[in-house]
This record gives structure tokens, sequence and C-alpha cells, in this order.
């Protein structure tokens, strides 16, 4: 009963440093809607949060700040790396930049993207709700959450066909 009522009460702490922000402000919008998921009262002490979103590129000036702020936060704590930077550095590979947060801190879910679609996000909300459900602290990467339609082989054949027989097997 506690989780249940945990996971639909994240009280979020944006760590926003880069381009990424823009695309977490978009999903705190009345058109994605982050509040039916119980995510939406942002906060800005960390002693008030459980979820640390970390959105952005970090700098190696900035992870002792981000390592304090995940060290200030109260027991039960959540991590969402947001975009590819915050997860793995992105496409700086240099010396002024950390490559991934999981460097410093421990990740609950990685959402992909650069930045990553509003939809990912919300899949990387509800990915982190079914581990705050579940009790399990093992961190992931967002995956869709439909499988393709089994027919799509048959509608690649049915191209293949119409444009040259000779590529279908058995014409």
């Amino acid at each position: 009963m506690v989780a249940w009522a945990r996971k639909y009460s994240l009280f979020a702490y944006p760590f926003a440093t880069a381009c990424c922000s823009q695309e977490y402000f978009a999903v705190a919008s009345p058109r994605f809607d982050l509040a039916r998921f119980g995510a939406e009262a942002a906060r800005f002490s960390p002693r008030q949060a459980d979820l640390l979103w970390v959105v952005g590129t970090i700098s190696q000036r900035q992870a002792p700040a981000l390592k304090r702020i995940y060290e200030q936060m109260m027991e039960p704590k959540w991590v969402m790396a947001f975009g590819t930077c915050a997860a793995s550095g992105g496409f700086y590979d240099n010396y002024a930049t950390l490559p991934g947060v999981d460097k410093i801190i421990p990740v609950d879910v990685y959402i992909p993207g650069c930045p990553p679609r509003p939809e990912m996000v919300l899949d990387g909300v509800m990915l982190l709700q079914d581990k705050i459900a579940s009790g399990d602290r093992r961190a992931g990467v967002v995956k869709p959450r439909f499988d393709p339609p089994q027919h799509v082989d048959n509608l690649v054949q049915l191209r293949r066909s119409a444009a040259n027989p000779s590529l279908v097997p058995g014409v």
C-alpha cells in the first residue's frame, strides 16, 4: 500500500543544465500533463524531493554539487537520467564533461534521446512507477511499450512482390 502511494506522489527536483531542460518543461505542460502521474510538483530543495531529474550535460565542476544534492535527499529517493548527455555524456567526449551521471550517483531510469521526446519521458515515469511499486531498484532503459504488429513481414513481402516478383520466395 505504501509503494502504491509513493508511485503516485513523486516530488521532483530538476537539475537542468542544458538544452534538454526545454523538453522537461514541455512534458510538464498541459499538452502532455505530467500531473496525471503525480509527478508535477517540482521542489526546489533536495530535502523535500524524492525524485532527482538530471537533465542535460553535467560538467566535471558540477559533479560534486550534483553528488551533494543527491546525498541531501531523504530516503527513498530515485534518479532519472534525462537525455543522452545525462546518460552517457552524449557527443561531448572531452575532459570537462562527465561521461554519464551514473559515474557519481546511482540511476534508476535512463531516458534516451537528444532531446528525448515527451512520450519517452512519460514512458520513463511509468517505468519508474512500476519500479517503485515492485520495489525494484535496478537501473533500466526505457523501452517502447508496444510490439510491432505481426503482419509487418507480410506487408514487406507484398511491397517486394509488387516492385519485383523475383525477390519474394516461392514466386
